[in-house]
């Protein structure tokens, strides 16, 4: 898919000019950048049918940078990116995962050492070399080599997100292939992990030589790592590597439950069955005598065993195995219960769509209320709305809401928390609101008693209804702020401030593990998708898979509740 390639090098162009201190190239870069990577239709198909003319219709993308894609399409290459690589030959993509380190901090290292990658940055740094630098320090070395530690967990890993559209549509095309009766995707992908390693699909199908071969010959195939009768491995144009098996009915279970994972998940089960004189594995269930017991669906495996079927996104060893033995397991949150998005951007902010456009793409994908949440605040970079563009909004989307019969349109706002934990905007105006989300984007490096201190107390504001991304993390490219997460979720019980699952792909913040403990501490979360653009709307999935690990239940999650009772809710707290 060529979306992904021509993201990819829009968000370089975008730190290039950043180096530079150009005012204005960079965020319309980065602002095309991050509406193709969510599209769902191929800009090479779009250019196909309708060549520049029809790019410039895609939101965001103006003639210059659909002339980039038409540039691409037909030569492979961008004349200004290959240009501006030429004056800065930096590996932008190895530094990527290496926290901060940016396009500016980047130039200066080029310009006084001609690093170039990370491994010439590690060097240096061991060599002390970076601290000589103007405005570096030892600090800032010791922190450099930190972040390159950290980065080495994340190598080879993909964002769920990214690679989600990607998988449906293979999933798609292989099961339209003549004789197949089962696909499915399995491994970390399957369990809803937030990036993955690799992509094992399976398939049942009457004869397998039929669905190798299309599978290897794919577009968007770049290498056949092996071909095989049941087995075939390739290497994606994105980088990843993608599996096919083809797997017998009798056994196709078994092949799914097994290479769902996780392993700890796996081991657990297999000492179960070995108590009992079994043998589990990818083939199947089988007694003492090797006689075939179960292995047609995962149900049966798991029946057999003694434990009730879970969900995959359930499978890591955490107590569930337990439970399923109890049958005590929970009910986790279905894709069905969410009827509601509760963080959004129209053009009245950072958005590229307008608030109707927003709302109409909403309700086509079902949902019965959302909150149009635009930037206030100090963000100005995201063109946080002042008093008179607020009072404008509120206009439109009273007019919108009036049209719509489907679906009902909340007055919200994303708001900035101060460093002293105060509110950007003076609660008269808050008190306006429908929903209020508060969110930190500044000052990032406080220390964690006070960046504690700061969110707990915008929590205490009564007017702030959510905080949006907690933990402040990126995947990949931020860690998040320091906070002691205990006091947080003790103050978001106490206040009945709600905690947001931000279903953006690099963010899932909350993970799974706090959406667990928030749980336990009686704390409600909600899922907002943070969309920018319509075509991002459809990533709430990624946040109730999110859920769905952290074994929140409908009762947990604000986004299930009918307008009214979500109105009731926050009303109890104001």
């Amino acid at each position: 898919m060529l979306n992904l390639k021509i993201a990819k090098i829009f968000y370089e162009i975008s730190e290039f000019y950043t180096m530079r201190d150009d005012q204005f190239r960079p965020r319309a870069y980065e602002r095309a950048a991050r509406l193709i990577e969510s599209m769902e239709e191929d800009l090479e198909d779009i250019y196909k049918k309708g060549g520049v003319k029809a790019l410039t219709q895609v939101p965001g993308i103006g003639k210059g940078l659909a002339e980039h894609i038409e540039e691409y399409v037909k030569t492979g290459k961008i004349k200004v990116f290959e240009k501006l690589k030429k004056a800065a030959p930096i590996d932008l993509e190895s530094f990527s995962a290496v926290e901060g380190v940016g396009p500016k901090m980047l130039m200066a290292l080029w310009e006084n050492l001609k690093i170039k990658n990370v491994k010439d940055l590690e060097k240096a740094a061991r060599g002390r070399n970076i601290r000589t630098l103007p405005r570096f320090g030892e600090k800032t070395e010791k922190n450099i080599l930190r972040s390159i530690e950290l980065s080495r967990e994340h190598r080879g890993r993909f964002l769920l997100g990214y690679v989600s559209p990607i998988v449906s549509q293979m999933e798609k095309n292989l099961a339209s292939v003549s004789g197949v009766r089962k696909i499915l995707t399995c491994g970390s992908f399957r369990r809803g992990k937030e990036t993955i390693g690799d992509i094992d699909i399976f398939a049942e199908a009457e004869k397998s030589k039929e669905i190798m071969e299309y599978f290897v010959s794919m577009p968007n195939v770049e290498k056949v790592i092996a071909k095989g009768e049941t087995k075939s491995s390739a290497r994606l144009d994105i980088g990843i590597d993608a599996d096919l098996r083809v797997v017998p009915e009798k056994s196709f279970g078994a092949a799914t439950q097994y290479f769902t994972g996780s392993k700890d998940h796996n081991i657990e089960l297999r000492k179960i069955a070995i108590k009992k004189g079994w043998k589990l594995n990818e083939y199947g269930l089988y007694d003492r005598n090797n006689k075939f017991i179960a292995g047609r669906t995962e149900e049966g495996i798991y029946k057999k065993l003694g434990l009730d079927w879970m969900p995959p996104e359930m499978r890591e060893n955490r107590g569930e195995i337990e439970l399923a033995q109890k049958h005590k397991l929970p009910s986790v949150i279905s894709y069905d219960d969410v009827i509601s998005d509760l963080q959004m951007h129209t053009t009245y902010s950072d958005g590229a769509h307008t608030i109707e456009e927003m709302a109409e793409t909403a309700t086509r994908l079902g949902r019965k209320y959302i909150a149009i949440t635009d930037h206030v605040g100090h963000l100005k970079i995201a063109g946080a709305m002042d008093v008179r563009t607020i009072e404008r909004q509120w206009r439109e989307i009273e007019k919108v809401d009036s049209k719509m019969k489907k679906i009902r349109i909340l007055k919200g706002c994303e708001v900035d928390i101060n460093p002293d934990g105060t509110i950007a905007l003076p609660d008269k105006y808050l008190a306006k609101f429908d929903i209020v989300l508060g969110s930190i984007h500044s000052n990032f490096k406080m220390s964690r008693v006070e960046m504690t201190k700061r969110l707990i107390r915008a929590m205490e504001n009564p007017h702030v209804d959510i905080i949006s991304h907690p933990t402040g993390r990126v995947i990949h490219k931020r860690s998040g702020y320091e906070l002691d997460m205990e006091k947080i979720f003790r103050a978001a019980a106490r206040t009945k401030t709600i905690l947001e699952v931000n279903c953006y792909p690099d963010r899932l913040d909350l993970n799974d593990m706090n959406i667990r403990r928030a749980i336990e501490h009686g704390v409600k979360i909600s899922f907002g998708t943070d969309s920018h653009s319509k075509m991002q709307l459809h990533n709430l999935s990624l946040g109730i898979a999110q859920a769905r690990r952290g074994w929140a239940t409908k009762k947990d999650v604000v986004n299930c509740l009918s307008a009214e009772q979500f109105f009731s809710f926050l009303k109890d707290k104001k």
